[in-house]
């Protein structure tokens, strides 16, 4: 009996000893398993992230970028006013309205002002008596609109709203409009040091400057 207790301890002790051996192995391999998960986890929580941010700050751009809506309207045979709209919650300051033909490229009409419009709040002034002096007596064709303002310390411009106009014998007998703006506002001027986003608006005054010749 002793020497058959011997023989299978013996043949016991050798896939004990085999198992302790491939334990390090086995831990090995159990790691990288688990550090390709974790890897993968991470990175899709990164994604998950980076999406989330891009989907905030574009909410955020579109909340609080200043955007104004400009309309004209027609009255009466002599009058119309025009409605400036705050279409952003941020609130804006009214500089300089102007007026223009499209046939034309100088405007017709520069009024500086010095209105602040609050976000989702109107402006309106009647401008029927200096649309008449733009147009002359007979006139058939487009004219547009354009408004400066300031806006978070810069200074910004709308693009030209367009509409349909007619005038006959000093009558305004037409004001339709034609499309709004094909583009966003456009930053006039920024603070020294501080750096515009290009894909929402494009900053005239640097550009200004690159283009300007040096004098020798």
């Amino acid at each position: 009996m002793h020497f058959s207790s011997l023989t299978q301890i013996a043949r016991w002790n050798l896939p004990v000893s085999v198992l302790i051996a491939y334990i390090p192995l086995i831990a090995t391999i159990v790691t990288c398993v688990l550090s390709l998960v974790l890897a993968r986890a991470t990175l899709r929580y990164a994604e998950t992230t980076e999406r989330s941010l891009a989907l905030a700050r574009e909410e955020f751009e579109r909340e609080w970028s200043p955007e104004l809506h400009i309309k004209l309207e027609r009255l009466s045979d002599q009058e119309a006013r025009i409605v400036v709209t705050n279409l952003a919650k941020i609130s804006v300051l009214l500089q300089i309205l102007q007026m223009r033909r499209t046939s034309l490229g100088a405007p017709f009409l520069r009024q500086f002002l010095n209105e602040p419009l609050v976000g989702g709040m109107t402006w309106t002034e009647t401008i029927g008596e200096r649309l008449l002096d733009g147009t002359l007596d007979d006139f058939a064709g487009q004219v547009a609109a354009s408004m400066t303002f300031y806006a978070s310390g810069r200074l910004f411009r709308t693009d030209w709203f367009r509409f349909q106009a007619e005038v006959r014998r000093g009558k305004l007998l037409r004001l339709d409009a034609i499309n709004i703006a094909a583009r966003r506002v456009r930053i006039l001027e920024s603070p020294k040091g501080q750096q515009t986003r290009r894909d929402l608006a494009r900053d005239l005054a640097a550009n200004a400057k690159q283009d300007t010749p040096t004098a020798k």
